[in-house]
Formats: C-alpha cells, structure tokens, sequence
C-alpha cells in the first residue's frame, strides 16, 4: 500500500458496479477481479463477499452505506475486462456473480486535526444510479459505521460483522426506552440480562467521582431462582426469597396484603362484578380508614356506622338501583329494614346524639311506611337525597364531618390485617343485603390467611411499614444499601405468583410517580427486569368481563410500558416466546436484543418490529451461535450482530443445561477443568416432608 497512490488504492477497493436502483433494493454486478473469498486490500485480511457484510457506495457528501442480503451466479457473456483488449474473442456465457444490498444509512468523512474520521447516520438523503461503484470499506470506514453514536459509555460486546468493531451503548437510551431481549431457551439470554446489568454499574463506577457506588437501582424479578448469585462478588445486593433457608444473606420476601389494591383482590378472590366486587371495595375502604380497629366508645362506633351508610346509600344512588325496577326496589326496602337494626340506642349518647338517632329512625319508618307491600312502589331521586341528607345530619351529629363522609381511595396503601378485612367483607355485605352471595369470595380470602405457604409472604409481615419496604426493595437514598434487588418469586404459590409480582411492579411505578411529584419534576432512574416476561406479560381477552390474575398482572406491565419512562422506570424483559407477550409492552419496546429464535410465530413478529429493508439481518435468528445477538431499535444507530462480553462462570444466572451425561456416567468437569465423580444421592423422604410441610415427622 505504501507505493500505492490514493486514487489507486481508492480504485483497488472497487468491487463492483451498480446494476439496479430501488429505495429498498441495490443490486450489484461484482467485477471479475473482485475477491471470491478473501479480500487482502483493506488493511488486514476479512472475508468477501460475505452475507450481511458492509459495503460503500460514493456519494455527495461521503459513502451510503449498505448491507449484502444476498449473493448469486448469473449467466451471463463474458464481461469485458479493464485495461484488456479482448478483440477476437467469441463471446460465451460465463457465470458472473451478482450482490443485493440494503442501503442504512450516509457515512459522512470529517477531518479532525488531520485525522481521518467519518461518522455513521441513518437515513438516505440521495440513491446512487446505475453504474456507480461500489467500493469495501476501510478498518477505519467499517469500525466507524458500527461504533458511531453519542453517549457511548457502555461496552457490551464485539460486532463479527465489521472487525469486531466496540459495541457499545448510552444506559439513556437502552433503558430509558425499555428493552426487549429475545431469544430460545440456552441462547444466552439470562447471561446478556447479568451482563447488561454488570457493565452498566462497572462504567458507572469507573466515571463517578472517587470510584463511588453508582447510585443505580436494579429490581429483577427471577420467577426461576437463577439470579440469586449472579451478583454475590459485588457489594451490598439485596435478595428475597420466599424461604431464605439458614442464608443469612437472603431475606424474606414480604408483600403484605394491604399493599394489594382493589383490582388485585379482586382478580385473587375471583370476585363477581355484580355483587362481590362492590362489596369488597367498599369492605377494602372500610377497613383502610380504621374500620377494623376496635371501636372505643359506643359514639364513636356508631359516627362510622352513619358514615358506612351514607357512602352505601350515595353509591346506589349513583347506579340508579332504588329505582331501577320493582325488584331492586324490594331489595332496597330490605336494606333500610336491616340499616335500622344498627341504629340501636346507647346509655353513653348525649342528648343531641340521642336526639338526631330518634329522628333518623322515624324517616326510616316513614320511608319504609311509603314503600309497603310484596312489590313496592319505586323510589324516586328526591326520597333518596333527602335520605342521605338525614343520615349525614345524625352522622354530624355524633362528631363526624363533611369530609368523614368522603370515601376514602380503596387502593391507598393503609395497614390492615386478613382478619380485619373478612370482618370488613361480612358487615358490609349485610349492610348491602348480600351475604349470600359473598361465600364464595370469603372463602378464597381465609385460604390465604391459613395457608403456611402464602402466610410467610403475604400475613406474617408485622413490623413492615411503607417506607421501610420501599428502602428494602427499591433502595435507600444514593443507593446506599446497594444497587441491585433480586426478588426470587420462584418458591411462591402458583395461586398468587401473578398477584404478587402485580404487586411489586406497581409499588415501585407508583413510589417513582410520588417521587417526581415531591420532587419538582425530577426523577429517579430504575430498571425493572422481568425474567420469563411470557408467563407474567402475557397477552390476554381485554373483552372478558371478569379479569384474572394473569390479566391484571399484564396490565401493570403495560401500563409501565406506556408511563414508566415519564417517571424515570424502565423495563426489560426477557422471553423465549414473543408472540406470547402483550402486543401492547412489546410495541412499547424502543431496543431489541434479539438471540437465536427458531419458532416461525416468533420470528414473524420480530420480522414485524424491523422496516423491510433491515429484514436482511434478522434471516442470521435461527442460526446464530450462543453469546451473539441482533441489537436493534433506538440504543443502535442501525442494525448490528454483536458478539456479547464473556462472562466468568460464578457470575452467570444459573440456567445451565441438566447435565444427564456427568450424572449417568458419573464422570463429570468442574469449573477449572479438572475430573471430578458426579453423585446425585435422592432423599424422597425429605422431599415428601418439606411438600407436605411436615417440620418435624415422627422418626418411627
């Protein structure tokens, strides 16, 4: 190269000449002198032509730059040669060789103190014509092409495609705009997850000032157990788990059942939407404004009793039932005959408590006195007004005051116990005159408060308090008790599991929404990674009625998926099965990390997150060995293969392969290479106890 001029070499980079033009299509006649394998004229040897390779176009402003989707032979006549006189010759059919490219993008050369630098940009501003050359690019061309992009703070891998080229990403845009990693059981997702999560804090560390801990926040959420000692080299990482065992480093998972919201419980408990859901909402109000605790006097438990009454009437005042129809009618009538009950006097009342109950209970005997008979006449707006009117006068009366009245959020997070709720579920459903139809509800609720397995994580939580579990699970100012939270949701019953994760992905959108509120506007950054997101994120029949736990569980996530960024929480899933997932989390995704896939339903839809003319890259998903990947989308200037970084085997999520072979033959490898005897002893007994939650059989 040295004796070379630079229009000579520019002219041996020369592969071909353009023989098709379309804005998705550039079809190329490769010279006869081009490279048939290895092209030696770039810096260092690099195969050629080669599939998803990268090749320049000359334009105006610099080179389009283009990715080879296919190559062919043609038949053809002999092709002229340069600087040959081919006079003479018969002209035979030769096989000529033909490329197809897809044009990405411009890569513009800039002079930077006599350096020679381009930069990449997506987007084609004017298409080559017929004839133009085609040239390969440089080491420099090829690496600038793939390493071009502001924020470049984190490496995570080589790209095979362009001189394995640094790939590396801004945490701003890979996060901030949640993250999809896609790809087959073994392909290498849960190492990509561990690694994406490990590179980000080391660059974090290493730009901080005095190499402090990054003040990042990481909540996984492992529905197989596989991360809970990815991270045990770094400093203060923070597991749960749903039986910690003697692991003193492991805590105990708690989500306490007043962290639940209506909807939640709703979803656990199956409840109808006729009768049992209006009930256990207003059960669930009841009981978050104190209506569980022990009344301390008589006048004081008959204000709440006012209060309960004023909220019921005002909600069936709402839903037009006291005059729907002659049977809602009756069923009201019904009510007021069961509300009278309660309205008993009290030695304790004062004069002006005692008086406001006497007359309170005289329109209840008027009004029933107006509404006799098998089939009373309807209520009209007026009576029922004047009702609430009366009821809220004797609720004055006893103390209360206009905003007693207000009902409170079902779904604000106020300590109650499992036994206080049940009492709350009984008495408003007598007071709303079902308590036929709520048995079925009550049951599934004492199934969670007497069931050994749901009790350690949802009841037995006495000392934990809001903020102490949002220090506990999303980390303590500045991160202080470290950056990394592992929730291990895999011992937790099948009966909650969907709930409980629910649970926790809405606690932290909502403590980061709270957090912006209080804070002017700023957010605080966290990543929430769902492990297995096809079992959690599930698309489901928005048409049902009826929404269960699976629902309800997809929804906090889409919601997270169209709010989350606003509020600094970013997601990533990971999933081996993405034509599983909720089509609306998905198109949310603005970055894909894309592993080897070989179900055609998945890889139709990722086909369909790409534009036509990248769809080149994405026909390497089936074939791609372990450790590579396609990133993609808004962390990515353009499509690129990337080789991810290595990771040492203690730091890997534990999804090895069952290792049938080492156990069967009793020879096995351990983690430095050496021979070891495999033994897999089998204690059924045991077994059979911890599933039977037998603590301490008998020995005989």
């Amino acid at each position: 190269m040295s004796t070379m001029s630079p229009l000579a070499y520019a002219d041996s980079l020369r592969i071909g000449s353009i023989d098709f033009v379309s804005p998705d299509e550039i079809k190329v006649l490769l010279d006869i002198e081009a490279p048939d394998a290895i092209a030696l004229n770039t810096g260092v040897p690099r195969p050629f032509p080669r599939i998803n390779g990268y090749v320049l176009i000359p334009s105006d402003d610099g080179y389009l730059v283009a990715q080879a989707e296919w190559i062919t032979v043609e038949r053809s006549q002999f092709p002229k040669r340069k600087g040959m006189q081919d006079f003479g010759l018969i002209d035979m059919p030769y096989p000529l060789r033909k490329m197809s490219l897809n044009p990405l993008g411009c890569l513009k050369y800039e002079s930077q103190k006599g350096k020679e630098t381009y930069s990449f940009q997506r987007g084609v501003g004017a298409y080559p014509t017929v004839g133009d050359p085609v040239l390969l690019p440089t080491q420099a061309q090829l690496r600038a092409i793939v390493e071009s992009g502001e924020n470049r703070r984190v490496k995570i891998g080589v790209s095979p495609l362009a001189a394995n080229a640094e790939v590396r990403i801004d945490p701003d845009r890979l996060f901030g705009r949640h993250l999809a990693v896609l790809g087959n059981t073994g392909s290498g997702k849960s190492c990509t997850v561990a690694g994406l999560i490990r590179w980000s804090m080391e660059a974090a560390r290493k730009a901080s000032a005095a190499d402090r801990d990054p003040n990042a926040r990481f909540i996984i959420l492992d529905p197989n157990g596989e991360y809970a000692n990815t991270f045990r080299d770094m400093d203060k990482v923070r597991v749960f788990a749903v039986d910690p065992g003697e692991d003193s480093d492991i805590g105990q998972l708690q989500v306490p059942l007043w962290f639940w919201n209506s909807a939640e419980w709703s979803a656990f408990t199956q409840a109808s939407a006729r009768a049992q859901r209006p009930t256990l909402i207003q059960a669930l109000r009841s009981v978050r404004d104190g209506g569980g605790e022990s009344p301390t006097t008589p006048s004081y438990a008959m204000r709440r009793y006012l209060r309960t009454l004023v909220g019921i009437i005002q909600i069936d005042r709402t839903t037009g039932y006291p005059w729907k129809g002659p049977g809602q009618a009756k069923g009201f009538l019904e009510k007021l005959q069961k509300w009278s009950t309660g309205l008993e006097s009290d030695a304790s009342f004062s004069t002006a408590e005692e008086a406001a109950l006497t007359s309170l209970r005289a329109h209840f005997d008027a009004l029933r006195g107006a509404h006799t008979g098998q089939w009373p006449a309807l209520f009209d707006k007026v009576e029922i007004d004047t009702l609430i009117q009366v009821v809220s006068q004797s609720h004055s009366a006893f103390g209360g005051s206009d905003t007693d009245v207000l009902p409170i959020d079902a779904d604000v997070p106020r300590e109650f116990t499992g036994d206080q709720l049940l009492r709350s579920v009984e008495a408003n459903a007598e007071l709303l005159n079902v308590s036929e139809y709520v048995e079925t509800m009550l049951m599934r609720i004492r199934t969670i408060l007497s069931d050994s397995r749901m009790k350690s994580v949802t009841s037995n939580t006495d000392g934990v308090t809001l903020d102490g579990w949002l220090t506990s699970y999303i980390g303590d100012n500045k991160a202080s008790n470290g950056s990394i939270t592992i929730i291990d949701l895999s011992l937790v019953p099948a009966e909650v599991v969907h709930v409980i994760t629910a649970v926790i992905a809405r606690m932290t959108l909502e403590a980061l929404q709270r957090y912006r509120k209080l804070n002017k506007g700023k957010t605080l950054p966290t990543v929430l990674v769902m492990e297995e997101a096809h079992t959690f994120v599930k698309r489901y029949r928005d048409d049902s009625e009826d929404q269960n736990a699976t629902a309800i569980c997809c929804q906090v996530f889409e919601k997270i998926a169209r709010e989350g960024r606003k509020f600094g929480l970013g997601l990533v899933l990971s999933s081996q099965r993405p034509s599983e997932l909720s089509p609306t989390v998905l198109s949310q995704c603005n970055t894909y990390l894309l592993h080897r896939i070989s179900n055609d339903r998945d890889q139709e839809l990722v086909h369909k997150l790409v534009p036509d003319n990248l769809r080149g890259l994405l026909r390497d998903l089936p074939s791609l060995p372990s450790r590579h990947a396609i990133l993609l989308g808004w962390a990515s200037e353009l499509p690129v293969l990337v080789q991810m970084n290595a990771l040492p085997e203690a730091q890997r999520p534990k999804s090895d392969d069952p290792d049938f072979w080492a156990v069967w033959s009793g020879n096995g490898v351990d983690d430095a290479g050496n021979a070891v005897s495999v033994e897999r002893d089998v204690d059924w007994p045991a077994i059979a106890n911890d599933w039977q939650q037998i603590t301490d059989p008998d020995p005989t």
